[in-house]
């Protein structure tokens, strides 16, 4: 999932920002939420990172767009930065704070998109995490975002990914707790899926790319937050 904060105060460019995203969530097949700052102090206040993007305006009452970046940027490194604003003359300052580019006021969706496209392009280039997965007497590196469900059959677990299946002796619990920082959940006591991946619910079965996975009943209310979690839009 991306996370994206949208610093801005001004009611109108928040709901048409976030009417944007939501529109290229849908377009794009990404899962995106969107986490809303009413001034830069709200985000800088507490930062504790989380962000892969921030779209901050520049002109805001309490702390201007360019002061909270460079308090953001003393903290956070990777998170990227764009700025929105009606004057061009502010945004040129941006690269000042390492800013990818800037969103000029009125915003046009289709200028939008395509500054998101590249944006979270750079995000896939650089926050790719692998998992070493043992077959046999040789070992498959594997992008972690790219493992679909992970299915326990006996002493093995097959990994079912972008590139095909693999079946290795490791049991679904170690993977468990090695996955669940990256959005896994153990849905049943055989599967352990991808929330990134999971695209609904048909009855008792979760649906990763046509493939019904069942989810156990004792485990369908947790999985049911997380799957509103996934697809909230704050």
């Amino acid at each position: 999932m991306i996370q994206i904060a949208v610093v801005e105060d001004e009611e109108i460019y928040v709901k048409q920002l976030t009417e944007y995203i939501r529109k290229y969530q849908t377009e794009r097949g990404r899962l995106i939420k969107v986490t809303v700052f009413g001034d830069g102090e709200d985000i800088t206040e507490n930062y504790s990172g989380g962000f892969d993007i921030i779209l901050m305006d520049i002109q805001m009452q309490f702390m201007d767009g360019m002061t909270a970046a460079e308090k953001i940027r003393q903290m956070d490194q990777k998170v990227i930065i764009m700025f929105i604003t009606n004057m061009i003359q502010y945004a040129v300052r941006g690269y000042e704070v390492d800013a990818m580019d800037y969103v000029v006021k009125p915003v046009e969706y289709f200028s939008f998109s395509q500054k998101l496209d590249k944006a979270i392009g750079r995000i896939r280039s650089e926050a790719k995490e692998f998992l070493m997965i043992t077959i046999g007497e040789g070992i498959v590196k594997t992008d972690i975002a790219d493992i679909y469900f992970i299915e326990g059959q006996g002493h093995n677990a097959v990994f079912h990914t972008l590139r095909g299946d693999y079946s290795s002796r490791v049991t679904l619990k170690e993977l468990e707790e090695k996955l669940i920082v990256h959005n896994f959940f153990r849905c049943a006591k055989g599967y352990l899926v991808n929330m990134n991946h999971v695209e609904g619910i048909v009855g008792s079965d979760c649906v990763i790319h046509s493939v019904h996975i069942p989810v156990s009943r004792t485990r369908k209310k947790e999985f049911m937050n997380k799957l509103l979690q996934n697809l909230n839009m704050d």
